[in-house]
């Protein structure tokens, strides 16, 4: 038997094993708890060696015909049933890619933990890496929701590591609470789509007919419990609460990879197992995506903890990615096949960017959380002197996700904005007028970020440090720097070779299209419609870049021969040139709070003109939170008091309370 043959015909039991393979190692890690360097130094770097192999597995998937097995185990008639095909090999591979370069930096960045609890850690982290895998090899609604549970409790207990601080249990609990009622959410989804059979397989709801009512009952539902688990506005609240509360590896792979299977379920559901799309259905995703992705940028803006600005970005990049979903079943049912292969294709491309640039910064943040204990940028500062490769390889993330060439987060934002340029008259006129809008909402997200990229690595790496302990950081250490090294390498990958990667999405396209971009065979050049429409050669652009830096380098030299001169920049006249006449956090995000500011409840601290040491704090609160959430938190703490004062303690009234239910349940049945 060929290699071909034999992978076409074991590749779903490979992928099977490498979920049983996470599993194995983290129930091994318990068993290693009192050997710290055991943990360290084997359950990680073999948990590393699983990303791998996952993502090679995915790539293989990809181009092959789609696989389906039964397990033992699960209920006596509903027995786990597992598949595997282009939509789920890609997002394999994504995980795959993403968790190596990640698992490979937590070697490293859990070093210093005592061995007990980095053994429940490793159990969590591997039971989560196990679980986000076996979402995407789901197929039946039963298989589907363990997997999706599991996954929400272990990435619940890596949440919540350092449990004795109030405001890491709080995160955990709001994360959890919305988790679940997500969940609920897609029970409820799953229960129609099965339309009262009794068989919750995926394949008997791909067969199964339902009313356009029905269909928009179940893709409703879906998109409250997929948004609920991506971050969608206005569900996002448990999102920047979250991630600045987790471990910085544990951060990178909720925001790179935990919320691409939510992207995953949604295109499942909506392009697989229901059977038809209604035009309206993409408009709402359209809507909430652009205003989910300007929602997060505005308030990524005027951040000053580090973690809790990316967590801020990860909605905003979610919102694009939903826009993008919109965008697509826009297309899709208006019959434009082309470009709905189009938009789908950059959303793809975006999901699989943001896993890396976005895994990348949240590491990179992880290494500075690590050498210098601070997260609040505004006692942060010149650390490149001190941190050069972190903080060279953090600028490529920082460069790749505020979207400038030649990096990959350019390419699926320039093929998205292909799409809104390219619309044709669509059927509905409402949309002729909405996408120019729309556009224009994603340059403007786009613009913003590159804005936030700026305040980030300006005010944390560059100048000079707010802090004279600063100068003792120390850079990190080499599985670190590798971890960095493999995610930074990706995002220069996906932005040199487009044309090659939008080749190896083909299939996904295809499958859930109908249609895929047609490719003139040119690597060099990406033409997502027609060279004479629009083009790009990032290749090119590298080489011709890299040119005009070298020949201004080259005539500089010539011309002063050499020569440097030092002296202090110009400071305005004032005498005093220290680290606090540089612009702050605060600073930066200070024109966007003013003129973004019926969007957040601003509260200033603003100083006395008379103080010798003047300090300007802003604090920007999410108005959602306390419009919609604050006012839910106070009724449900009422109807807990209330149902509190039903306990008294003693056994007469519970035999009543009994007795009357009794009462009133023989009333209604009788």
């Amino acid at each position: 038997m060929s290699h071909l043959a034999y992978l076409d015909a074991h590749v779903l039991d490979l992928a099977w094993a490498g979920v049983v393979y996470w599993l194995a190692l983290g129930l091994s890690a318990l068993l290693m708890r009192r050997s710290h360097g055991r943990l360290i130094r084997l359950v990680f770097p073999c948990g590393a060696l699983g990303a791998l192999f996952i993502a090679v597995i995915g790539v293989t998937g990809l181009f092959l015909p789609a696989s389906a097995m039964v397990l033992p185990i699960g209920l006596p008639d509903l027995p786990f049933h597992l598949r595997l095909d282009a939509l789920s090999a890609f997002f394999m591979t994504l995980l795959g890619a993403a968790a190596f370069g990640i698992t490979v930096h937590a070697a490293s960045y859990f070093r210093g933990m005592a061995a007990g609890p980095l053994a429940l850690l490793a159990l969590w982290y591997h039971l989560f890496l196990a679980s986000m895998t076996a979402v995407l090899l789901a197929d039946d609604a039963y298989a589907f929701m363990v997997a999706w549970e599991m996954m929400a409790l272990s990435s619940y207990f890596l949440v919540t590591t350092d449990h004795r601080v109030p405001e890491i249990r709080r995160a955990g609990f709001l994360y959890l609470l919305i988790a679940h009622i997500g969940a609920l959410a897609l029970l409820l989804a799953f229960g129609v789509l099965q339309g009262g059979h009794g068989d919750y397989t995926f394949d008997a709801m791909r067969h199964a007919g339902r009313t356009p009512f029905w269909a928009s009952a179940a893709y409703l539902l879906a998109l409250f419990g997929f948004g609920a688990k991506a971050g969608l506005v206005p569900l996002h609240v448990w999102l920047p609460e979250a991630h600045p509360a987790a471990p910085s590896p544990v951060s990178a792979l909720m925001s790179g990879v935990m919320l691409k299977t939510a992207i995953y379920g949604l295109l499942r559901l909506t392009f697989d197992l229901l059977g038809m799309q209604i035009g309206w259905w993409g408009t709402l995703a359209l809507a909430l995506g652009l205003g989910t992705a300007l929602y997060g940028v505005i308030f990524a803006a005027v951040q000053s903890d580090i973690k809790r600005l990316l967590a801020w970005s990860s909605i905003e990049n979610i919102g694009v990615i939903f826009a993008a979903f919109g965008l697509t079943l826009i297309f899709y049912t208006d019959g434009k096949g082309m470009l709905a292969a189009l938009t789908l294709t950059a959303l793809l491309y975006h999901a699989l960017n943001h896993a890396f640039f976005k895994g990348l910064l949240f590491i990179g943040t992880g290494s500075v959380l690590h050498a210098t204990g601070e997260r609040h940028m505004g006692r942060l500062g010149g650390l490149m002197r001190f941190m050069p490769w972190t903080a060279w390889l953090t600028l490529v993330g920082a460069l790749a996700i505020a979207g400038l060439p030649p990096l990959n987060g350019f390419v699926s934002e320039w093929l998205l904005l292909q799409a809104f340029l390219l619309t044709p008259s669509l059927t509905q006129p409402y949309l002729n007028m909405m996408i120019p809008v729309a556009a224009a909402t994603v340059a403007l997200a786009a613009a913003l970020a590159a804005y936030v990229m700026v305040k980030f690595f300006g005010v944390v790496f560059l100048g000079q440090p707010r802090d004279p302990a600063l100068q003792r950081a120390h850079e990190a250490r080499w599985p670190e720097r590798l971890g960095m090294l493999w995610l930074a390498a990706g995002c220069v990958a996906l932005g040199l070779f487009p044309a090659l990667l939008i080749n190896w999405l083909a299939p996904v396209v295809k499958l859930l299209t109908g249609h895929a971009l047609a490719h003139d065979g040119n690597w060099l050049i990406l033409a997502p419609v027609s060279a004479e429409r629009a083009s790009y050669a990032p290749l090119i652009f590298l080489i011709v870049v890299a040119a005009v830096v070298m020949l201004t380098f080259l005539w500089v030299r010539r011309v002063y021969h050499g020569r440097v001169r030092r002296s202090e920049p110009w400071g305005c006249g004032y005498p005093e040139q220290h680290a606090r006449m540089q612009d702050s956090a605060e600073g930066f995000g200070q024109p966007i709070r003013q003129i973004f500011e019926v969007f957040m409840r601003v509260e200033r601290d603003t100083p006395d003109p008379f103080e010798r040491a003047p300090r300007y704090r802003g604090d920007s609160r999410d108005k959602l939170w306390i419009l919609f959430y604050q006012p839910v938190a106070r009724v449900a703490d009422w109807l807990s008091e209330q149902a509190g004062r039903l306990q008294h303690g003693r056994i007469q009234w519970y035999l009543v309370y009994s007795f009357v239910t009794l009462i009133v349940l023989l009333v209604f049945t009788s």
